[in-house]
């Protein structure tokens, strides 16, 4: 099930020193993403036994308190509530990274109180999603399901946006930001011309980070409308 495992992180989980699990497996194929071997080859992938996992954050009880869960998708993993259940017992925070496409995983694990933190990948706007989720068609109701779980949970969240240049703009990041409109927290991400799923967007290059913090402060006039 862990494909990927980063022991000590203080990036991925505000307020936490943390560590990350990557597990294999995901609902989309999106162009842009960094984790192509995650997502189209888990099989390829060494198995990184949970009882590993577990034992290394016992041993730093108090010192790591933080367990992030990515991917790929997570909610794909069967053993997932298994390994939240048994992580939960050590005491660590759990935040959880998302596509949003499997939102009766997502209301099942919110149910049974084993998240502390969901954070969510918006593509792209609903008339962008498909092509940047790399699939023909999406069903957006799901997408719309789980943006209104993770609303409605109480817990806190993010959604974010990778920022693909010439795919994603201005009015782009103006449209999402009306749809999510009220959202604890909106982010951009910058895009990233590496090892891309689709290996011709690495010849893409990113915005300037001026272009970024413009966005950024469009999404902000936007939320606040």
């Amino acid at each position: 099930m862990i494909k990927g495992w980063v022991r000590t992180t203080l990036l991925d989980y505000p307020g936490h020193i943390a560590s990350s699990v990557f597990l294999g497996g995901c609902c989309f194929h999106c162009p842009m993403c960094h984790n192509a071997d995650l997502v189209l080859r888990p099989h390829s992938l060494p198995d990184i036994p949970t009882k590993t996992v577990l034992n290394y954050l016992e041993q730093r009880t108090g010192k790591i308190t933080g367990l992030v869960f990515s991917g790929g998708e997570p909610f794909l993993s069967p053993g997932l509530p298994d390994f939240l259940r048994q992580a939960r017992m050590l005491g660590v925070h759990i935040k959880l990274d998302t596509c949003g496409y499997l939102p009766d995983v997502l209301e099942r694990l919110l149910r049974q109180n084993l998240l502390d933190m969901v954070a969510m990948d918006i593509k792209a706007t609903p008339v962008q999603y498909a092509r940047l989720a790399g699939l023909a068609q999406v069903d957006l109701d799901r997408i719309n399901a789980s943006i209104a779980l993770i609303r409605n949970s109480g817990l806190p969240y993010e959604f974010r946006t990778t920022v693909v240049s010439d795919w994603i703009t201005p009015d782009s990041i103006a449209a999402i930001a009306d749809w999510l409109a009220d959202a604890e927290h909106y982010v951009l991400q910058q895009f990233r011309a590496q090892d891309c799923l689709d290996p011709a967007i690495n010849q893409k290059s990113p915005y300037p980070v001026s272009v970024l913090l413009e966005m950024q402060a469009l999404a902000k006039r936007r939320s606040s409308m």
